[in-house]
């Protein structure tokens, strides 16, 4: 089943970022949104009535930058800052992050390739550029957070994360789920990472559809190759969409 099979005004479309909508950078801000994307989005974000979210480990902000001057609303954070459909902000509360920062700039700073990463409520360590250290960051990341009340770990793809032990992208969606436009709609969420799969359990409890981008093991039902295969299934899905209503 395709997008054009299953995108119609009754859905509710959620996407990751990294990994799904543009390629993994080396470097997070060296990520690049190709005009055509934009242009996508804005079109399907049109089809939806304007149930299109992203749901992203990364801020808000970030997010809005990357896809300027399109704004959609947003779950950043893993869930812990959503921003709806009408523009408000929701903050989940966060704990003190003091000692998983200090375990893992102390880290970063005896290993150069190693990126510390700080957002709202959450604390990052990327070891993409260092991949060998994979086992020293989660071990130094988990010790921190054990020693850190109300604060969850999470692992991604060459990262390891400390975050709000309520954050999820889960929860983000069915947040978003229970308001306008996308309350009544059939949710379909397409991410790459273990960090979705608990959003791909969700739209699927619901009746909705998980679609994993990329290779691994995943519960969703449905995969694509990767972020140009998305682009290229949306812009069928307009098309046939556009050759059905003329």
């Amino acid at each position: 089943m395709t997008l054009a099979e299953i995108l119609s005004p009754s859905c509710a479309l959620f996407l990751d970022f990294d990994g799904t909508m543009v390629d993994i950078a080396p470097q997070p801000q060296a990520v690049h949104v190709p005009q055509p994307l934009l242009d996508t989005l804005r079109e399907v974000q049109a089809l939806l009535q304007g149930a299109v979210a992203v749901i992203s480990g990364r801020p808000i902000t970030q997010i809005d930058d990357f896809l300027d001057p399109l704004r959609l609303p947003v779950a950043g954070v893993h869930g812990a800052e959503r921003r709806d459909a009408a523009g408000r902000l929701h903050l989940l509360h966060t704990h003190p992050l003091d000692h998983v920062e200090q375990a893992a700039r102390g880290l970063a700073a005896e290993h150069d390739r190693l990126l510390v990463e700080s957002k709202r409520g959450s604390l990052a360590l990327h070891y993409r550029q260092a991949p060998e250290l994979e086992e020293l960051c989660l071990r130094t990341m988990a010790d921190a957070v054990a020693e850190s009340p109300g604060i969850s770990l999470l692992r991604g793809k060459m990262v390891v994360e400390a975050k709000p032990g309520g954050a999820s992208k889960g929860r983000a969606i069915e947040d978003f789920l229970a308001e306008a436009p996308f309350a009544g709609r059939t949710a379909v969420f397409i991410g790459d990472d273990v960090t979705d799969e608990v959003g791909f359990s969700t739209v699927q409890r619901r009746g909705g559809l998980g679609i994993k981008v990329g290779e691994g093991a995943s519960v969703a039902h449905r995969r694509l190759a990767d972020p140009a295969a998305l682009h290229r299934e949306l812009r069928e899905a307009l098309a046939a969409r556009t050759t059905r209503t003329a």
